[in-house]
């Protein structure tokens, strides 16, 4: 889209007044966007007038952090920007955490937020704060809106900033003399749909490519993953073009989850240490060198490393490598595909004994767990609870993880069976975007089903808002794996300090959260024998309503991640 100062048909007549709310609403219209996630205040109600004139919808939860989460879980979804409106003071600073988790995450979506008016400033007005210095380092744009004929432009230009390079958070404050003020329509820049932000699409340097494409033809142990990237940039089909046609075993995590189905020869998930540890070639596509990848440290010191990222900043950011491209996931991996696979077959006829290989490394790990993927002891074993979770899943089945430890487990075992139908917090590691995310999937999907997967401790924070699903009329089927404990941080302090101090702060009641859901009008049922497990899933997927089936599963079992500590490694 080329930057234009044109307005587009619904624009008022130049004498016309209009509200700087309203043309915060016509912004977003132009925008796409169709849904504001909220909690009402004094300070953001002409916004919420404007989106009824422009046919939003206005979203109304029970705290604050939802709606960031929830216009987080949207983006991720949809590809358009997901939106917030928030009040001033507490009402902003409850949405940090959804902005920050958005940050890490990689996630496009716009937080506006109340301030006391322009005439009180610093006089000490109703929950005044200085939001822009707060929001600045957790985003990739944060201005105050200084003139009301500013304020649809700069939304638009809050929205371009969220896909400068890997796309992130932008935050607007709107002063409430500036939002309530009204001006003539022809002193006001109101951004027409389609003309205010380019695309920002990279093909990556092509000299880049070509090497990279080389080194494929070449390589005898090749292997890539596909990190979260590649469901940002939609580059599902030429991933999977990719790893097909030059026989590459692919590894995917975060939103790359589901890029390949289950069963594809090329999909592999418990041999990715072993990969990248005797691979030649290893390809990280959208992903960090974070602590989810050892920092760098747990790829081979020999093999050839690519990374590919939106970002030029995270492009060998904690571990040299051997080629950097920066660009659109999609385009440089449909490229590379062109390039090496008119070459010797582009080496895919040599690889047939590595991926046999791996295969039989990732038959091994399985039945290892089996005994605990099919444990009948109780309390249940949270290896059995994910396993019953995995083969309930459908194509069309959205699933959510939030917790520590439980989610952990379900990490190895659950496998989406379509892109895009897999959400988690990302690597900030937030706990309570479950029911945010369930929200801003099902409004977004309403033809997919939903299935969310909660620790006790994670459901908590933001349980309430099961209460707005019911309102809405938003079903899915929701689990809650029930050890009350904070498992994963009471393991560590086990093993730090003993088991005399292992119950220190993260001891949880024996909560009946399937009684908390019927109470709220929603389904609820409990399970205490392996047995039931999948019986009860039916229940709630047939009820047509929002559930919670509250598993009580074994707190003396830890995932292997969490024993392992690596998340603080």
């Amino acid at each position: 889209m080329s930057d234009g100062s044109s307005n587009g048909s619904s624009t008022p007549g130049t004498s016309d007044l209009i509200s700087g709310g309203h043309l915060v609403a016509k912004a977003l219209k132009a925008e796409g966007v169709d849904r504001i996630y909220t909690l009402c205040g004094g300070h953001i109600i002409d916004i919420y007038d404007g989106c009824v004139d422009e046919g939003i919808e206005v979203v109304d939860v029970r705290h604050e952090q939802v709606a960031a989460h929830a216009a987080d879980g949207y983006a991720r979804i949809t590809g358009r920007p997901g939106v917030a409106v928030v009040t001033a003071g507490p009402g902003t600073t409850d949405a940090v955490t959804g902005v920050a988790n958005a940050f890490r995450a990689e996630s496009p979506m716009l937080l506006i937020g109340g301030q006391g008016a322009h005439s009180q400033h610093k006089m000490g007005s109703l929950q005044d704060l200085p939001h822009v210095d707060m929001m600045t380092p957790i985003t990739k744009f944060a201005a105050t809106v200084p003139d009301t004929a500013r304020a649809a432009d700069m939304v638009s230009m809050a929205f371009r900033e969220c896909y400068h390079g890997a796309p992130g958070p932008s935050f607007l404050e709107i002063p409430r003399d500036v939002l309530d003020a009204k001006v003539p329509a022809g002193k006001a820049r109101i951004p027409a749909t389609g003309r205010y932000r380019a695309s920002t699409r990279q093909a990556g340097d092509p000299a880049a490519v070509e090497k990279l494409a080389d080194l494929l033809v070449h390589a005898e142990k090749p292997a890539i993953l596909l990190g979260s990237q590649v469901w940002t940039t939609r580059a599902t089909d030429a991933a999977v073009e990719l790893v097909r046609t030059l026989n590459v075993p692919a590894y995917m995590n975060g939103a790359g989850r589901g890029t390949l189905p289950p069963g594809d020869p090329h999909h592999f998930q418990l041999s990715r240490r072993y990969a990248f540890t005797e691979a030649d070639l290893i390809i990280i596509v959208g992903t960090p060198f974070d602590f989810r990848m050892g920092y760098g440290k747990r790829l081979s010191p020999t093999a050839t490393v690519v990374q590919i990222d939106l970002d030029y900043r995270t492009v060998g950011r904690n571990r040299d490598i051997d080629l950097g491209i920066v660009g659109d996931a999609g385009l440089v991996l449909a490229a590379v595909t062109e390039a090496a696979g008119g070459r010797l077959n582009g080496g895919a006829g040599r690889r047939k004994e590595w991926l046999d290989e791996l295969r039989a490394v990732e038959t091994k790990a399985i039945e290892k767990r089996l005994p605990q993927l099919r444990s009948d002891a109780s309390p249940i074993h949270p290896y059995r609870l994910v396993s019953e979770i995995n083969d309930f899943l459908t194509e069309d089945s959205i699933y959510i993880g939030d917790g520590g430890d439980i989610v952990t487990f379900s990490g190895q075992v659950v496998q989406p069976k379509s892109p895009g139908h897999w959400m988690d917090p990302g690597p900030l590691g937030t706990l309570g975007v479950g029911i945010p995310f369930v929200l801003a999937a099902k409004q977004a999907r309403p033809d997919k089903e939903v299935v969310a997967l909660f620790g006790d401790g994670a459901f908590s924070l933001t349980g309430w808002d099961f209460e707005t699903l019911v309102r809405y009329d938003l079903p899915f089927v929701g689990i809650v794996g029930n050890n009350s404990s904070m498992n994963q941080i009471r393991y560590g302090q086990a093993a730090k300090y003993g088991p005399e101090r292992e119950r220190v702060g993260n001891t949880l009641g024996d909560v009946h959260y399937d009684k908390f859901a019927q109470m709220l009008g929603g389904y609820g049922e409990e399970v205490r024998d392996p047995a039931d497990i999948a019986p009860a899933l039916r229940r709630a997927r047939e009820s047509g309503k929002p559930s919670l089936i509250n598993v009580w599963v074994d707190p003396d079992a830890y995932a292997p991640g969490t024993m392992n500590q690596t998340m603080y490694k």
